[in-house]
């Protein structure tokens, strides 16, 4: 056990007795909660309602201001020694800068233990954050920066002005010998002559000193500035050089257990992933830490879960309360170990599904072929599972090979355009690229939406560390915009038809759930929203170019929901 009072709460409802336990340990990149882990989140949300002890902004309550920071918590329901259940709380990250709560468990490695080597380096590397600062911002720097640009400006115009007046001082020269070759005599033109290369080279030595001048002026200060760069180059890169050493340390620090017992640094779990090294904060996550104290003290995984708390972060999709599956770019290589010689559930997106419904050709010559696809039925092949619109496909057209121009998500149903030449894929590929491939959406949304139209313009990029999400980002994103309008409100929820004018990966889903967006989630949308039965998406008209006549021709699926 650990040396403080054990983290462990027990279950005090006695009506847990009559849940059943599961027989494998949650999957836990795609899960249903279990209603142990249910009850183990409810009893921690009551706790984060009412505590008094935590001092972090979560951006709840309006009145309270500063730095917001909402957080992912996570619940694990253990056995005990004695074979009694309860469960164990985590949050990932920190909590108002501290890891310090007795309620939750500890990090694997507390790097913010009075005088621990992480903050000993912290405070070198915060002082020469603060000399590059002090050095960036000193009077004299700054001075120098625009006194230089000043003089730059001055001694370009200078310059500039004294060659306009040489070019002037040549087209009179010119001018005159042209005179004199018709007036003077050999001799006298010959003195004229020699004069005027006086005045040329006179002309040429000014142009060169008053270069020079500026040249000696401006290098001088350059010199002077350089000195300021060269120090705060030397200073990031001692900053540099020491944050890499402490990550290094760091990762070293951080070393997990599995139930053998086997345990394994950061660094050695991430060595062979596509990283090769950790990404920062990997390790802090709820998970691996709930995980790592119940290995500690002899605990038995039975299930877990996790839930945001607070408001949502600018870039992703959060909601209050609502469970969502552990990372997968800094977790999952971490918990592969942890959770190694465990009874795991499958997971659920390798399971082969149960068929789903069959695929409508709406349309097919011998160009191209229109589909009506059913929701759970992927576009093309997976890894593990085969069945898609073109293994099904490849079987009704015999020997012509189906060449996919475009795709559904796999939960998405309606209109897929397939080609049945390399001509026509080419052709209806590049109408995609150039943008004239008009489609339009229906989907149903999981509350009220109150204006009847609009435009969403939120630039998207994929999450590294959380595939296939996708987040919003102002910087890297790539621009995507939606055009929207109702078609019927209901007491909860509304039909919405989406006009996407961009195609990025999860467009339409992202836009709809994220805040600067819609902020409702596509009913049963499983990643940004609530899984249900199915997801309310479905693509209900393409028109496009046939790539042999030429003419204009669309396509529509009936919605069925």
């Amino acid at each position: 056990m650990d040396n403080n009072q054990s983290r462990l709460s027990y279950f005090l409802d006695t009506s847990i007795d009559q849940i059943a336990l599961p027989e494998r340990f949650t999957f836990p990149f795609y899960y249903e909660p279990h209603p142990l882990t249910r009850i183990a989140a409810a009893e921690l949300q009551h706790y984060l309602e009412t505590q008094t002890d935590l001092d972090h902004n979560f951006g709840l309550s309006p009145d309270k201001e500063g730095n917001i920071i909402g957080k992912m918590f996570g619940v694990l329901v253990v056995k005990d020694t004695e074979g009694k259940l309860g469960y164990l709380s985590a949050f990932s990250g920190k909590l108002a800068g501290t890891n310090d709560y007795q309620k939750f468990v500890p990090p694997v490695f507390d790097m913010l233990v009075e005088n621990s080597f992480f903050l000993k380096e912290q405070e070198v590397i915060n002082n020469i954050n603060n000399r590059i600062t002090a050095i960036s911002t000193d009077e004299n720097y700054e001075g120098l920066k625009q006194k230089i640009e000043q003089l730059s400006i001055r001694s370009s115009t200078e310059i500039s002005a004294f060659k306009k007046q040489l070019k002037d001082n040549k087209e009179d020269r010119r001018k005159l010998r042209e005179e004199w070759m018709n007036t003077l005599n050999q001799q006298d033109y010959a003195l004229a002559e020699a004069d005027l290369v006086k005045q040329s080279l006179r002309d040429k030595h000014e142009l060169k000193e008053l270069t020079n001048r500026w040249e000696q002026q401006l290098g001088e200060m350059r010199t002077r500035l350089a000195q300021f760069d060269a120090d705060m180059e030397a200073l990031k890169n001692e900053r540099r050089e020491r944050s890499a050493t402490l990550q290094q340390q760091l990762f070293q620090q951080y070393v997990f257990l599995n139930q053998a017992g086997k345990s394994k640094s950061l660094q050695e779990i991430f060595s062979a992933t596509p990283f090769g090294k950790p990404p920062s904060a990997a390790g802090e996550c709820a998970m691996p830490k709930l995980l790592q104290y119940a290995f500690t003290n002899r605990y038995t995984p039975i299930a877990m879960a996790e839930f945001w708390w607070g408001a949502a972060p600018k870039s992703e999709i959060r909601k209050h309360k609502h469970f969502y599956p552990a990372c997968t770019g800094k977790c999952k290589p971490i918990l592969a170990h942890m959770l190694e010689g465990m009874p795991v559930d499958e997971d659920p997106l390798l399971r082969t599904p149960e068929t789903v419904g069959e695929l409508d050709i709406i349309y097919q010559d011998e160009s191209v072929v229109v589909v009506n696809k059913p929701s759970g039925l992927r576009s093309v092949p997976g890894v593990t599972i085969q069945d898609s619109v073109y293994t099904r496909l490849k079987h009704a057209l015999g020997d012509i090979e189906p060449l996919i121009v475009h795709r559904l998500d796999m939960d998405t149903s309606g209109l897929l355009v397939v080609a049945k030449t390399q001509a026509a894929h080419k052709h209806i590929q590049r109408q995609f690229l150039q943008r004239t491939v008009s489609k339009r959406y229906t989907a149903l949304l999981s509350k009220v939406i109150d204006t009847s139209e609009g435009e969403i313009d939120l630039p998207l990029t994929a999450d590294l560390f959380n595939r296939p999400r996708q987040i919003v980002c102002f910087t890297t994103g790539k621009k995507s915009v939606t055009r929207w309008k109702v078609v019927t409100r209901y007491q909860a929820m509304t039909k919405i038809d989406f006009w996407p004018l961009t195609g990025r990966t999860h467009q339409l889903r992202m836009h709809s759930a994220h805040p600067l967006g819609l902020n409702a989630p596509i009913v049963g949308d499983d990643l940004y929203g609530t899984a249900a039965e199915r997801m309310y998406l479905h693509a209900a008209h393409i028109e496009f170019t046939h790539p042999l006549s030429r003419q204009r021709i669309s396509f529509d699926a009936p919605v069925t929901f």
